[in-house]
């Protein structure tokens, strides 16, 4: 079975960081975005982002950020990623990836099966797409809500870029959610809390060993 790439976002604190550092994930998620409450300032980010291990990529995630904020991040701190989980055209998406040099994954909200568009859209622009659920009207957080959205909608999909699935993913489901959708990237941040914005450690090692089957085997 092909290798399961697993992304835990919205760390916090050093401790954050060891905990995903301890296991096979492969990327960091570091949120910029003050409505949230895994949102970070740049000095913040910065100690974070040094602290991580070579080998596991930093993402930084922006939502409808200005080139003025993107480049105060860009310049403080080491980064392999830009999220944009906003409402960027794929235009915007171009222009970030070309003018920062850096790879860029797009979130695209699903409900339904006409939002499957603009996957097809986006992944014209950027390097990585991000298959997230949808959020509600009333939520101020484009992601991070911890709902899902029918993953059949995107079972054994192919598009044009590599694509991670997000929403509503937890140690107890992330295995069936792969199973079900055959995705080879996924994206965890609420589904690895003790609370709202607080990561547990054991959450996050049980998330890894699901999402990559290294553990005990999984009765399906």
């Amino acid at each position: 079975m092909p290798d399961i790439r697993v992304k835990i976002c919205g760390l916090r604190s050093l401790g954050d960081v060891a905990a995903v550092a301890a296991t096979k994930a492969a990327y960091a998620g570091f949120v910029f975005f003050p409505k949230s409450p895994r949102h970070l300032t740049i000095p913040q980010a910065r100690a974070l982002t040094l602290a991580a291990p070579v080998g596991l990529a930093k993402v930084a995630l922006l939502v409808d950020a200005d080139d003025a904020l993107l480049d105060a991040i860009t310049e403080a701190m080491p980064l392999d990623m830009l999220q944009l989980h906003g409402h960027e055209t794929p235009e915007r998406v171009a222009e970030i990836r070309a003018r920062y040099g850096l790879p860029v994954m797009k979130a695209v909200g699903v409900t339904d099966e006409g939002d499957l568009a603009a996957v097809f859209e986006y992944s014209l622009a950027a390097d990585q797409i991000l298959v997230d659920a949808k959020p509600p009207k009333t939520s101020a957080l484009p992601g991070g809500n911890g709902l899902s959205f029918d993953w059949r909608l995107v079972a054994q999909r192919r598009w044009l870029k590599p694509w991670m699935l997000a929403g509503g993913l937890s140690p107890q489901n992330v295995a069936e959610a792969i199973r079900l959708t055959n995705a080879r990237q996924v994206d965890v941040s609420s589904g690895v809390e003790s609370s709202h914005g607080v990561k547990d450690p054991s959450k996050i090692s049980a998330f890894v060993q699901a999402a990559t089957q290294d553990g005990p085997p999984i009765l399906r």
